[in-house]
């Protein structure tokens, strides 16, 4: 039961289809010289834990909210788990902190081919901190850096447009208190990265992504509605 209940639900499709695609891509150009993997709102991540294979050459950058860290922290001695010595936990809010110092106080460098990971955080942040925020790794990254987020567009905002199970996310975000406020149009998402400083490589949206990670399950279980992934490379 509890299974076909997870399964009515988008969010969980959006978690695992999203983290999926981030590491595929992030594993895609490793070899190409990234040398630093920056997870913004990085909450209970463990890529740092995960691949040992590549921690080594790798930088891994965590930068969220001062409280979520410190819970992370503690969980983290509960099970004992060694630190790798090439991860770092960097406290930030994006609503306040300017992410520009925030790198420039860390062990982040600016003339490092560099991956972002920017996961289930759009959607909480206005627009224009939003856009704040890629503006300034456009130009605290080198040209070819990547970075990946997903996003909710706007289609949410028209009822008979809108999927039941994606009105489920907004639901559920209110309840919890964080609220989402922000939404964006795939046909216009090119150009509005291009502004600041990227070039939109890849841009999936819920038939794609369904295509990717969800095809021939025998349980039908199938990818978030009105959810798209973005792959954008620093001009």
């Amino acid at each position: 039961i509890l299974k076909l209940m997870m399964q009515s639900l988008a969010a969980p499709a959006l978690i695992l289809s999203r983290a999926r695609y981030t590491e595929d891509k992030l594993f895609d150009v490793l070899r190409q010289g990234v040398g630093q993997y920056v997870i913004l709102g990085a909450e209970m991540d463990t890529f740092a834990f995960r691949h040992s294979e590549v921690i080594e050459d790798l930088k891994v950058f965590e930068i969220d909210r001062p409280a979520t860290q410190e819970f992370k922290r503690l969980r983290i001695f509960e099970l004992g788990w060694e630190y790798p010595s090439n991860l770092r936990l960097i406290p930030a809010d994006f609503r306040k902190d300017n992410l520009s110092e925030v790198l420039t106080r860390s062990s982040y460098n600016k003339q490092d081919l560099s991956f972002f990971n920017w996961l289930g955080v759009t959607c909480y942040l206005p627009r224009d901190v939003v856009f704040a925020v890629l503006q300034t790794i456009s130009e605290s990254a080198p040209s070819g850096s990547r970075i990946v987020f997903d996003y909710l567009d706007t289609d949410l905002l028209i009822p008979e447009k809108a999927a039941p199970r994606s009105q489920e996310i907004l639901m559920m975000a209110e309840q919890a208190g964080e609220r989402i406020i922000t939404f964006f149009n795939p046909e216009t998402l090119a150009d509005d990265l291009a502004q600041v400083g990227f070039r939109l490589e890849e841009n999936l949206n819920p038939s794609e992504i369904n295509e990717l990670y969800f095809k021939n399950r025998p349980d039908g279980y199938y990818a978030c509605e009105n959810a798209h992934l973005a792959l954008a490379i620093v001009k």
